[in-house]
């Protein structure tokens, strides 16, 4: 009996901790290209990034197809919490699209939680973007600012990056979900995303790290202390 209950309690810490899983060399570089991008982010808005909740970075999204387009990629997610940053959660996005289309191209997408509804709507199951005007493209440059009605009531705030400038992107009709597999190797498969981003006891892989570094990294320039909300 005394085994069985041991059993069921490290069962239990490693579905919670999931600092012990392991992650495969796609996620790992995954993780590693979105903190890149975050540390190549120059062109988002002090005061857009000071108000974010959540950020989702999709390193390298696919925009290629022949006659039907599409656009498809896989990232990470990480929410404020008071007292810092949540786990990296994995997600992933796709949206089709009609029309002519030949060759293709990659994009760096971010994606910015600007309230709860937003926060909410990233903890489903699964996000249809625009949904009642719930994603708008964000401001670009240093010294702009969320000025406009769409902007400042958007759930989400939408930057793409190709051959090295950010911009605003229109990303509606996209479905926005957690990438459950990916999930399920970091951290167990008894842990959602909403554990992940809102519960501080769910600690990151080591090689995960980097991706919440590299959001510390950003607070900092933009003058949001270390471990705390602004």
């Amino acid at each position: 009996m005394r085994t069985v209950v041991l059993s069921s309690v490290l069962l239990a810490f490693a579905a919670v901790g999931g600092a012990r899983a392991a992650l495969g060399q796609s996620e790992q570089k995954r993780v590693e290209n979105a903190a890149g991008v975050l540390r190549d982010m120059t062109d988002v808005p002090a005061d857009v990034w000071q108000r974010t909740n959540c950020v989702i970075v999709i390193p390298s999204m696919k925009k290629a197809a022949f006659m039907f387009g599409g656009e498809y990629g896989k990232g990470v997610a990480s929410c404020r919490t008071p007292n810092g940053w949540s786990a990296p959660a994995f997600y992933e996005i796709e949206k089709g699209s009609w029309g002519l289309q030949i060759g293709g191209q990659t994009v760096d997408l971010i994606l910015m939680v600007m309230n709860q509804s937003g926060i909410d709507h990233l903890l489903r199951s699964k996000f249809t973007l625009g949904a009642g005007g719930s994603i708008a493209a964000g401001p670009v440059g240093r010294t702009a600012t969320a000025s406009t009605d769409a902007q400042m009531h958007a759930e989400i705030l939408s930057y793409s990056r190709s051959q090295g400038l950010f911009a605003g992107i229109d990303l509606s009709g996209g479905v926005l979900k957690p990438d459950s597999e990916a999930n399920s190797d970091a951290y167990g498969a008894r842990v959602s995303a909403r554990d992940i981003l809102l519960s501080r006891r769910v600690q990151p892989p080591a090689v995960a790290r980097s991706f919440v570094a590299a959001l510390v990294q950003t607070d900092r320039a933009q003058g949001i202390p270390a471990g705390g909300i602004k």
